[in-house]
Protein backbone atom coordinates (compact mmCIF):
# COMPACT_ATOMS: atom_id res chain seq x y z
CA UNK A 1 0.00 0.00 0.00
CA UNK A 2 1.78 3.24 -1.04
CA UNK A 3 1.93 5.83 1.85
CA UNK A 4 0.42 9.10 2.20
CA UNK A 5 1.95 12.51 2.42
CA UNK A 6 1.05 12.79 5.60
CA UNK A 7 1.84 9.70 7.37
CA UNK A 8 4.18 11.60 10.25
CA UNK A 9 0.78 13.24 11.54
CA UNK A 10 -0.96 9.37 11.21
CA UNK A 11 -1.54 9.34 14.89
CA UNK A 12 -2.64 13.05 15.51
CA UNK A 13 -4.91 12.98 12.86
CA UNK A 14 -6.42 9.07 15.06
CA UNK A 15 -6.86 11.12 17.85
CA UNK A 16 -8.39 13.84 15.96
CA UNK A 17 -11.16 11.24 14.61
CA UNK A 18 -11.23 9.37 17.57
CA UNK A 19 -12.40 12.88 19.89
CA UNK A 20 -14.66 14.30 16.95
CA UNK A 21 -16.69 11.72 15.82
CA UNK A 22 -17.10 9.37 18.95
CA UNK A 23 -18.30 9.64 22.60
CA UNK A 24 -20.34 7.38 25.18
CA UNK A 25 -22.97 7.32 22.58
CA UNK A 26 -21.41 7.40 19.43
CA UNK A 27 -19.08 4.69 17.88
CA UNK A 28 -16.45 4.30 14.50
CA UNK A 29 -15.79 1.38 13.03
CA UNK A 30 -12.43 0.20 11.12
CA UNK A 31 -13.18 0.80 7.74
CA UNK A 32 -14.89 4.47 8.91
CA UNK A 33 -11.23 5.16 10.65
CA UNK A 34 -9.55 4.18 7.21
CA UNK A 35 -11.28 6.65 5.80
CA UNK A 36 -11.26 9.46 8.09
CA UNK A 37 -7.29 9.25 7.35
CA UNK A 38 -7.41 9.05 3.65
CA UNK A 39 -9.22 12.47 4.20
CA UNK A 40 -6.26 13.66 5.40
CA UNK A 41 -3.73 11.52 3.01
CA UNK A 42 -2.84 9.29 5.38
CA UNK A 43 -2.66 5.42 4.46
CA UNK A 44 -2.52 2.63 6.97
CA UNK A 45 -3.82 -0.73 7.38
CA UNK A 46 -5.59 -2.73 10.02
CA UNK A 47 -3.27 -3.90 11.26
CA UNK A 48 -0.82 -0.59 12.53
CA UNK A 49 -4.52 1.07 13.13
CA UNK A 50 -4.77 -1.58 16.27
CA UNK A 51 -2.05 -0.56 17.57
CA UNK A 52 -2.33 3.20 17.38
CA UNK A 53 -5.51 3.06 18.94
CA UNK A 54 -3.69 1.53 21.66
CA UNK A 55 -0.43 4.28 21.51
CA UNK A 56 -3.25 6.97 21.70
CA UNK A 57 -3.29 6.66 25.71
CA UNK A 58 0.01 8.15 25.44
CA UNK A 59 -1.89 11.76 24.39
CA UNK A 60 -4.29 10.94 26.92
CA UNK A 61 -6.86 9.31 24.41
CA UNK A 62 -7.94 6.24 26.07
CA UNK A 63 -10.25 4.11 23.32
CA UNK A 64 -12.33 1.31 23.96
CA UNK A 65 -12.97 -1.40 21.45
CA UNK A 66 -16.42 -3.01 21.63
CA UNK A 67 -17.73 -6.35 19.58
CA UNK A 68 -20.69 -5.83 17.43
CA UNK A 69 -21.54 -8.81 15.05
CA UNK A 70 -18.56 -9.53 12.99
CA UNK A 71 -16.69 -6.71 14.06
CA UNK A 72 -15.68 -3.85 16.13
CA UNK A 73 -16.73 -0.18 17.29
CA UNK A 74 -14.31 2.19 18.70
CA UNK A 75 -14.76 4.90 20.73
CA UNK A 76 -13.49 7.43 23.38
CA UNK A 77 -14.17 7.09 26.96
CA UNK A 78 -13.20 9.38 30.41
CA UNK A 79 -12.57 12.73 28.39
CA UNK A 80 -10.49 15.61 30.23
CA UNK A 81 -13.90 17.40 30.51
CA UNK A 82 -17.72 15.81 31.08
CA UNK A 83 -20.32 17.39 29.22
CA UNK A 84 -21.96 18.68 32.15
CA UNK A 85 -19.01 20.18 33.32
CA UNK A 86 -18.64 22.24 30.00
CA UNK A 87 -21.90 23.13 29.97
CA UNK A 88 -21.20 25.19 33.68
CA UNK A 89 -18.23 26.27 31.57
CA UNK A 90 -20.33 27.74 29.47
CA UNK A 91 -22.94 29.32 31.20
CA UNK A 92 -20.51 31.34 33.01
CA UNK A 93 -18.88 32.61 30.39
CA UNK A 94 -22.57 33.45 29.06
CA UNK A 95 -23.45 35.44 31.89
CA UNK A 96 -19.97 37.18 32.35
CA UNK A 97 -20.70 40.87 31.76
CA UNK A 98 -16.97 41.39 31.50
CA UNK A 99 -16.52 38.97 28.39
CA UNK A 100 -17.65 40.68 25.49
CA UNK A 101 -20.16 38.70 23.01
CA UNK A 102 -17.12 38.66 20.39
CA UNK A 103 -15.03 36.73 23.02
CA UNK A 104 -18.07 34.49 24.70
CA UNK A 105 -18.28 33.55 21.27
CA UNK A 106 -14.88 32.71 20.42
CA UNK A 107 -14.22 30.75 24.21
CA UNK A 108 -17.45 29.00 23.61
CA UNK A 109 -16.06 27.54 20.37
CA UNK A 110 -13.18 26.47 22.00
CA UNK A 111 -15.18 24.42 24.40
CA UNK A 112 -16.77 22.78 21.85
CA UNK A 113 -13.20 21.18 20.55
CA UNK A 114 -12.80 19.30 23.79
CA UNK A 115 -16.07 17.13 22.89
CA UNK A 116 -17.62 15.07 20.13
CA UNK A 117 -19.76 16.73 17.41
CA UNK A 118 -22.35 15.54 19.17
CA UNK A 119 -21.91 16.99 22.36
CA UNK A 120 -20.82 19.78 20.85
CA UNK A 121 -24.26 20.43 19.39
CA UNK A 122 -25.49 20.27 23.34
CA UNK A 123 -23.19 23.27 24.13
CA UNK A 124 -24.21 25.59 20.85
CA UNK A 125 -27.88 25.13 22.10
CA UNK A 126 -27.45 26.26 25.03
CA UNK A 127 -25.43 29.60 23.25
CA UNK A 128 -27.56 32.75 23.46
CA UNK A 129 -25.67 36.58 23.75
CA UNK A 130 -26.84 38.41 21.07
CA UNK A 131 -29.61 40.03 24.00
CA UNK A 132 -27.09 40.25 26.63
CA UNK A 133 -25.43 43.81 27.70
CA UNK A 134 -21.76 42.64 27.68
CA UNK A 135 -19.07 45.23 27.95
CA UNK A 136 -17.35 46.62 24.95
CA UNK A 137 -13.50 46.92 25.71
CA UNK A 138 -12.53 44.08 23.84
CA UNK A 139 -8.52 44.45 25.30
CA UNK A 140 -9.76 42.91 28.59
CA UNK A 141 -8.30 39.83 28.65
CA UNK A 142 -4.59 41.74 27.91
CA UNK A 143 -4.98 43.82 31.54
CA UNK A 144 -6.56 41.15 33.42
CA UNK A 145 -3.02 39.46 32.24
CA UNK A 146 -1.16 42.35 32.53
CA UNK A 147 -2.11 42.59 36.24
CA UNK A 148 -1.43 39.31 37.34
CA UNK A 149 2.05 39.85 35.66
CA UNK A 150 2.61 43.26 37.64
CA UNK A 151 2.11 41.46 41.11
CA UNK A 152 3.76 38.39 40.04
CA UNK A 153 6.85 40.82 39.16
CA UNK A 154 5.98 43.39 42.56
CA UNK A 155 5.51 45.98 40.25
CA UNK A 156 3.49 49.29 40.00
CA UNK A 157 1.35 49.92 36.78
CA UNK A 158 -0.02 52.93 35.24
CA UNK A 159 -3.14 52.82 32.83
CA UNK A 160 -5.67 55.36 32.15
CA UNK A 161 -9.38 55.35 32.43
CA UNK A 162 -12.47 56.30 31.03
CA UNK A 163 -16.46 56.93 31.79
CA UNK A 164 -18.88 57.13 29.05
CA UNK A 165 -20.72 60.29 28.61
CA UNK A 166 -23.99 61.07 27.30
CA UNK A 167 -22.47 61.39 23.63
CA UNK A 168 -22.34 57.59 24.42
CA UNK A 169 -18.43 58.45 24.36
CA UNK A 170 -15.38 56.98 25.96
CA UNK A 171 -14.53 60.26 27.91
CA UNK A 172 -10.98 59.93 29.70
CA UNK A 173 -10.78 60.50 33.22
CA UNK A 174 -8.53 63.52 35.00
CA UNK A 175 -8.25 64.84 31.78
CA UNK A 176 -6.09 61.74 30.15
CA UNK A 177 -3.65 61.48 33.22
CA UNK A 178 -2.15 58.31 33.93
CA UNK A 179 -2.94 56.52 37.26
CA UNK A 180 0.09 54.93 39.07
CA UNK A 181 -1.13 51.93 41.11
CA UNK A 182 0.00 49.32 42.63
CA UNK A 183 -1.97 46.18 41.98
CA UNK A 184 -2.42 43.60 44.70
CA UNK A 185 -5.68 41.53 43.75
CA UNK A 186 -8.87 41.27 41.75
CA UNK A 187 -12.68 40.71 42.66
CA UNK A 188 -15.33 40.08 40.80
CA UNK A 189 -18.50 41.88 42.30
CA UNK A 190 -21.78 42.50 40.91
CA UNK A 191 -21.00 41.21 37.42
CA UNK A 192 -18.10 43.17 37.09
CA UNK A 193 -14.30 42.76 37.11
CA UNK A 194 -12.00 45.45 39.90
CA UNK A 195 -8.95 45.89 40.27
CA UNK A 196 -7.67 46.46 44.18
CA UNK A 197 -4.61 48.67 44.49
CA UNK A 198 -3.25 50.76 46.57
CA UNK A 199 -2.78 54.63 45.61
CA UNK A 200 0.39 56.05 46.78
CA UNK A 201 -0.60 59.49 46.38
CA UNK A 202 -3.68 59.31 48.00
CA UNK A 203 -2.46 56.87 51.03
CA UNK A 204 -5.27 54.10 50.60
CA UNK A 205 -6.87 51.47 48.55
CA UNK A 206 -9.11 51.72 45.56
CA UNK A 207 -10.73 50.11 43.00
CA UNK A 208 -11.15 50.51 39.26
CA UNK A 209 -13.64 48.38 36.91
CA UNK A 210 -11.00 46.34 34.79
CA UNK A 211 -12.94 47.39 31.63
CA UNK A 212 -12.65 50.65 32.21
CA UNK A 213 -8.76 50.64 31.87
CA UNK A 214 -6.91 51.41 29.07
CA UNK A 215 -2.93 51.32 27.64
CA UNK A 216 -1.79 49.81 30.69
CA UNK A 217 1.76 49.08 31.33
CA UNK A 218 4.12 48.11 33.88
CA UNK A 219 5.94 50.53 36.01
CA UNK A 220 10.10 49.99 37.07
CA UNK A 221 8.91 51.29 40.56
CA UNK A 222 8.13 48.43 43.00
CA UNK A 223 4.80 47.87 44.38
CA UNK A 224 3.37 49.71 47.60
CA UNK A 225 0.83 49.82 50.06
CA UNK A 226 1.77 45.75 51.34
CA UNK A 227 1.27 47.31 55.32
CA UNK A 228 -2.73 47.59 54.23
CA UNK A 229 -2.93 44.12 52.03
CA UNK A 230 -1.37 41.75 54.63
CA UNK A 231 -4.43 42.23 56.55
CA UNK A 232 -7.06 42.57 53.88
CA UNK A 233 -9.04 39.40 53.13
CA UNK A 234 -9.52 39.99 49.29
CA UNK A 235 -12.95 38.32 49.49
CA UNK A 236 -14.28 39.96 52.99
CA UNK A 237 -13.06 42.86 51.56
CA UNK A 238 -15.61 42.46 48.35
CA UNK A 239 -18.46 41.16 50.87
CA UNK A 240 -18.54 44.28 52.65
CA UNK A 241 -18.19 46.66 49.72
CA UNK A 242 -22.01 47.19 48.50
CA UNK A 243 -21.36 47.41 44.36
CA UNK A 244 -17.43 48.03 45.09
CA UNK A 245 -18.62 51.45 46.36
CA UNK A 246 -16.07 52.52 49.04
CA UNK A 247 -16.69 53.79 53.06
CA UNK A 248 -16.09 54.14 56.23
CA UNK A 249 -15.91 50.44 57.50
CA UNK A 250 -18.50 49.91 60.48
CA UNK A 251 -20.07 47.22 61.92
CA UNK A 252 -23.71 47.64 61.30
CA UNK A 253 -26.93 46.14 63.34
CA UNK A 254 -30.06 45.08 61.12
CA UNK A 255 -33.16 44.03 62.34
CA UNK A 256 -34.46 41.65 59.56
CA UNK A 257 -37.42 39.56 58.79
CA UNK A 258 -36.96 35.64 58.61
CA UNK A 259 -38.07 35.31 55.59
CA UNK A 260 -34.79 37.28 54.50
CA UNK A 261 -32.46 34.66 56.21
CA UNK A 262 -31.08 33.58 52.74
CA UNK A 263 -30.79 37.19 51.12
CA UNK A 264 -28.43 37.50 54.26
CA UNK A 265 -26.17 34.37 54.30
CA UNK A 266 -26.15 35.03 50.49
CA UNK A 267 -24.90 38.29 51.22
CA UNK A 268 -22.56 37.88 54.21
CA UNK A 269 -21.86 34.15 54.52
CA UNK A 270 -22.98 30.92 56.53
CA UNK A 271 -20.82 32.00 59.24
CA UNK A 272 -22.48 35.25 60.43
CA UNK A 273 -24.34 34.99 63.51
CA UNK A 274 -28.51 35.73 63.72
CA UNK A 275 -29.65 36.17 66.57
CA UNK A 276 -33.55 35.38 67.10
CA UNK A 277 -35.89 38.00 68.67
CA UNK A 278 -39.77 37.71 67.96
CA UNK A 279 -41.45 35.21 66.04
CA UNK A 280 -40.88 37.07 62.87
CA UNK A 281 -37.45 38.69 63.31
CA UNK A 282 -33.84 38.44 64.12
CA UNK A 283 -30.69 40.62 64.60
CA UNK A 284 -27.41 40.45 63.24
CA UNK A 285 -24.56 42.47 63.35
CA UNK A 286 -22.37 42.83 60.05
CA UNK A 287 -19.41 44.82 58.73
CA UNK A 288 -20.07 46.78 55.82
CA UNK A 289 -18.44 50.35 54.17
CA UNK A 290 -21.52 52.38 54.67
CA UNK A 291 -22.28 54.02 51.40
CA UNK A 292 -25.00 54.93 49.59
CA UNK A 293 -25.04 51.83 47.66
CA UNK A 294 -25.79 49.68 51.07
CA UNK A 295 -28.68 52.23 51.86
CA UNK A 296 -30.01 51.03 48.13
CA UNK A 297 -29.75 47.50 49.01
CA UNK A 298 -31.31 48.20 52.34
CA UNK A 299 -33.90 50.29 50.55
CA UNK A 300 -34.70 47.38 47.87
CA UNK A 301 -35.63 45.07 50.82
CA UNK A 302 -38.35 47.10 51.85
CA UNK A 303 -40.17 47.35 55.45
CA UNK A 304 -38.90 43.47 56.01
CA UNK A 305 -34.90 44.86 57.34
CA UNK A 306 -34.28 48.36 59.36
CA UNK A 307 -30.45 49.74 60.65
CA UNK A 308 -30.89 49.79 64.13
CA UNK A 309 -27.65 50.60 65.15
CA UNK A 310 -25.38 52.31 65.16
CA UNK A 311 -27.79 55.38 65.89
CA UNK A 312 -25.24 58.01 63.17
CA UNK A 313 -25.94 54.89 60.54
CA UNK A 314 -29.61 55.00 60.95
CA UNK A 315 -29.58 58.54 60.89
CA UNK A 316 -27.76 58.82 57.55
CA UNK A 317 -30.42 56.38 56.16
CA UNK A 318 -32.82 58.49 57.08
CA UNK A 319 -30.80 61.39 55.61
CA UNK A 320 -30.62 59.33 52.59
CA UNK A 321 -34.76 58.81 52.74
CA UNK A 322 -35.39 62.64 53.44
CA UNK A 323 -32.98 63.20 50.29
CA UNK A 324 -35.05 60.90 48.14
CA UNK A 325 -38.31 62.02 48.97
CA UNK A 326 -37.83 65.74 48.35
CA UNK A 327 -35.91 64.50 45.20
CA UNK A 328 -39.21 63.06 44.29
CA UNK A 329 -41.54 65.76 45.88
Amino acid sequence: MPKGSNQKFKLYRLAQIMQRETDEEHYITMPQILEGLAQYDVTADRKSIYNDLRDLSVLGVEVEGESVGNGYHYHVVDREFELPELKLLVDAIQSSKFITKKKTNALIKKLETLVSKYDAQKLQRQVYVSGRIKTMNESIYYTVDAIHNAISENKKITFQYYQWNVKKEMELRHDGAFYHISPWGLSWDDENYYLVGYDSEAGKIKHYRVDKMLNINLSEESREGKEFFTKLNMADYAKKSFGMFGGAEQKVKLRVKNSLAGVIIDRFGKDVIMVPGNEDYFTVNVDVHVSRQFFGWVFSLGEDIKIVGPCEVASQMKAEAERLMSQYK
